[in-house]
Order: C-alpha cells, then sequence, then structure tokens
C-alpha cells in the first residue's frame, strides 16, 4: 500500500479498533501454538532459572539485573535471528539485526481470544503510556508513519482506547514537499483536516525510512521510540556492530554474549573484495543504514561480487559480514563454520531458511517478550552451489517488496506464524525461544546504551562523537541539515 503524500492527520477516536483492519487474514483466525502461548507468558523467575540451569556458566543475579533493565531511549524493539548450528551440532541464535520500528503485530495471533487488540494494546498499556508521565508538555497524541498502515492504524485505535482520547494518525513519508507534520520550538505539530496545526505532547512513530531525516534528535514530544534510537543502531546496522561489542565487553563476566555473524565495519567499497577474500569468498554486504531487505546483498561467487561492485550508492562505508550458508558453502570466521537449521524438510525434501522476528517491550517489570512470527527464504537451501546461483533467493528471508512506484508490498506466501500448524515447521523449543528472547534484550540494551551515550546532559547529539564511530559524510550531512 502506498502512503499518501501531504495528507491531514486523520482523527482516530476511541471505540474504533476493528481487528479485521489491523491482521493479516491467516493471522486473524489463526490459533496460537500452545508452546509460544507458554512462552510469552512465562514469569521472569521461571526464565532465569531455566536459562541458568541450561547454561551454568551464566550468572543468575546479572541475567535478572539485564531482564530488569528500564531503557532510556530503546522502549521497543523487535530483533531478526537465525537458528544455526556448528560442524558439532551446538546449536545457537544469531542476531542479525536489531530494528527501532519493528513490524510483527499483523502476523501474531492472539495469545488470548478475550483479549482482542492483542499486542497493539499491550504495547499501548505497558510501554507508551508510562512514557507520558515523564513528558512536561501539553498537547495530543498521534501516531505518524511511513509504512505499514496496517499496524501503524492499529497502534492508533489501540492507543485512543487505552488512553480514552482521540489519536491523531497522519502520514509522514520522507520527500514530502508539504508534509502534515512540523516541529515548532522542539514540539511536534501535526496539521488537522481545518489546516490548523495541533501541539503534540507525545508520538509514537512508525518511520522506517531515514527517519533522522524528519525527526530531530532533541525534541520536546515525547516519542517511542526517538531517532537517537536508530541512529545509535535500530537503523544504523554500522553503530549497531560496534554497540554489541563494546557491551559484549562489559558482560563479559556474567557469562553471556550477543552472538553475530563475524562483522567488519567501516568499510569503503573498494576494500570489499579484500574483506570477501578473507571470508573465503562468501560474505554479506549491507548497506548500513538500509531496511526492509533494502541494500543487503549475500555474495557467493565471483559474479555475484562483480555485480555489486558496478552499483553505485549514496553512502560512504559498508559493513562485511560472514555469510551463514549450508555447510559446504558458509564463510569460515573466527566461531568456525556456522550454518543454517533451516525448516523441516517438507514434502518434497525440501529446507528453507528462516529467521525469527522476536519483539520485546519495555515494562515496570522488566523487558518482556510481545510478539513473535518467522519468515523463510523464497527458495530451499541448496547443499552446492552451482553456476547461476541465486544467493539471495536462498537466503534472503524478509517479506517486504518496494513496488517501482515507492509503494511497498509484503509476500505472505512466505510467513510462518506462530499457530498450530506454521510452528512446527521451525524445528525450535522452549529453550529456542528463550534463548532467542534473551538474544534480543541484549542488543536492544546494547543499542539503548549507545544511544544515551550520544547524547549530552542536554538531550542533545554529541556529533564529534558518532562521528568517530560513524565516519560517513553523507549520513552526518542528512543528520545536520
Amino acid at each position: 500500500m502506498s502512503i499518501p503524500k501531504s495528507q491531514a492527520a486523520q482523527i482516530i477516536q476511541p471505540g474504533h479498533f476493528e481487528a479485521d483492519k489491523h491482521w493479516y487474514p491467516k493471522a486473524l483466525n489463526a490459533t496460537i501454538h500452545p508452546m509460544v502461548n507458554f512462552f510469552l507468558n512465562l514469569d521472569q523467575e521461571r526464565i532465569l532459572r531455566r536459562y541458568c540451569h541450561i547454561h551454568p556458566k551464566v550468572s543468575y543475579d546479572s541475567l535478572r539485573t539485564i531482564l530488569n533493565y528500564q531503557p532510556q531511549q530503546f522502549r521497543w524493539a523487535g530483533a531478526d535471528l537465525i537458528h544455526v548450528t556448528t560442524e558439532k551440532g551446538n546449536r545457537k541464535m544469531v542476531v542479525i539485526e536489531t530494528n527501532s520500528c519493528p513490524s510483527g503485530q499483523k502476523s501474531m495471533p492472539l495469545t488470548d481470544d478475550f483479549q482482542e487488540q492483542g499486542g497493539y494494546r499491550l504495547l499501548m498499556e505497558k510501554t507508551f503510556a508510562p512514557l507520558l508521565k515523564r513528558g512536561k508538555v501539553k498537547g495530543g497524541l498521534a501516531v505518524v508513519y511511513d509504512k505499514n498502515p496496517m499496524e501503524a492504524s492499529g497502534y492508533a485505535a489501540a492507543m485512543a482506547d487505552v488512553m480514552q482520547e482521540k489519536v491523531y494518525y497522519v502520514a509522514f513519508p520522507k520527500d514530502d514537499p508539504d508534509p502534515s507534520v512540523r516541529f515548532v520550538d522542539a514540539q511536534m505539530e501535526v496539521r488537522d483536516e481545518a489546516g490548523n496545526w495541533q501541539p503534540i505532547r507525545a508520538a509514537f512513530r512508525y518511520l522506517t525510512q531515514r527517519p533522522w531525516d524528519r525527526l530531530p534528535i532533541y525534541s520536546k514530544t515525547k516519542i517511542l521510540n526517538p531517532s537517537i534510537a536508530c541512529l545509535a543502531g535500530g537503523r544504523n546496522k554500522m553503530v549497531a556492530a560496534k554497540a554489541y561489542d563494546i557491551y559484549n565487553s562489559e558482560i563479559a563476566d556474567s557469562g553471556l554474549n550477543i552472538l553475530t555473524p563475524e562483522t567488519i565495519w567501516d568499510v569503503s567499497k573498494n576494500e570489499i573484495p579484500l574483506w570477501v577474500r578473507k571470508l573465503g569468498g562468501q560474505a554479506v554486504i549491507k548497506v548500513p543504514y538500509s531496511n526492509a531487505g533494502q541494500g543487503v546483498y549475500t555474495i557467493v561467487s565471483q559474479k555475484e561480487l562483480d555485480d555489486f561492485m558496478k552499483l553505485e550508492f549514496e553512502y560512504d562505508q559498508f559493513i562485511v559480514q560472514s555469510l551463514i550458508g549450508n555447510y559446504n558453502w558458509s564463510s569460515t570466521s573466527k566461531l568456525g563454520k556456522l550454518y543454517h537449521v533451516g525448516t523441516l524438510p517438507n514434502a518434497k525434501g525440501q529446507s528453507f531458511v528462516a529467521d525469527l522476528r522476536v519483539m520485546v517491550q519495555a515494562t515496570a517489570d522488566g523487558i518482556r517478550p510481545l510478539c513473535v512470527y518467522a519468515r523463510r527464504a523464497a527458495l530451499p537451501l541448496a547443499q552446492e552451489l552451482i553456476d547461476g546461483t541465486d544467493s539471495w533467493g536462498m537466503l534472503g528471508t524478509n517479506l517486504s517488496i518496494k513496488r517501482e512506484d515507492g509503494g511497498w508490498d509484503s509476500d505472505t506466501n512466505r510467513l510462518i506464524l506462530m499457530d498450530r500448524r506454521d510452528f512446527n515447521k521451525l524445528g525450535i523449543g522452549l529453550d529456542d525461544l528463550i534463548e532467542a528472547y534473551i538474544q534480543t534484550t541484549l542488543s536492544m540494551i546494547a543499542i539503548d546504551k549507545m544511544a544515551s551515550t550520544l547524547l549530552n546532559s542536554k538531550g542533545r547529539m554529541r556529533t564529534k562523537l558518532f562521528e568517530s564511530l560513524n565516519n560517513d559524510s553523507q549520513l552526518l550531512n542528512q543528520i545536520l541539515h
């Protein structure tokens, strides 16, 4: 669905939540898998006891402190993880990226048939509403979005019900010549249907494409999540990799660490072939600031590398990661060879790469899991590479499809629900779900700590520090201007 430009804010009143508008049809009537429901309702103490029993070198006290962490900037997150194994059969959940504006509610079966707003309402009640207590300015509430109106409108309707007041729901696409959102003296204002500008005291934003070119770093309006969370790693894979590395050093004595593919950052384009060669000829190249599967290139052959090197890019810096494929054609990294466990074989004996999206929220009771779903690749995972292999078709799992008109569609045929039918295809169990949740929490905290470090005591960005972490002139120009 394309996002209209220069459209005035719509008003969403309490009592206007309609489930069929905010879920995919296949998810709306799905019955959640009992194991997933059990996981989402596990109390913190049972998770702690189970995880530390399975991982006896992990400090119970350290993990409890981590799960009770209260983020200051990054209060709602989703991580994409893949289920991998080593040649010795040691399975792990590896973080591919962390998202500061994650989708997922429209794909999540209800955990309770009598709570018809599902995770939409939980996020508004447990995470957004407490944020308003910190605000000092007066005004209304808003949801601003540039993508995924199915979920954005669901959050707006749930917000109206939870707060029992009207909510301004407004499109805010990038490159809009006359947007209906602006900032005056650091406070957000939205334009209503009469053409009047309304002050906003708090906003939920679903801006996925370079949100820093529309949202200022400093804002008197409380925003979930603020743009600094994006720059610190939620929409910036370069800084995210550094945030993970720094936080792993902090928690090294706890027995915990964020598991990621081997990552080389601050790579200029002409250096990329050297790093691909070092990783054994297979690698993943990422434009650090893209999302929705855009700007990610899997390389398994010289042709794919040559095709990549012919492309032109807006930004100057890239990251290169070890590629996780099949055992016979994965990168050789510091952790050895990791390869996809994949889905259970279908009737044709085919397994597919699948990732798991875990969404978490900051609550008064600590960081809690909110939503889970999975996606599979379009093509089955091959045992051996042959000439002309489409590596992205085998390894890319993102469902978003960008149309020529700039709008977005989703390939829901590859969506794997957490229902009684689909979940079993993943071949994962309760301990894998707990592991994925803890990895997501660790990555969220790493980025939140980085975000807080990048702000001074007045809430302004420490530009020189950010430049030292992410010395990309094109990105810096966008932020500063």
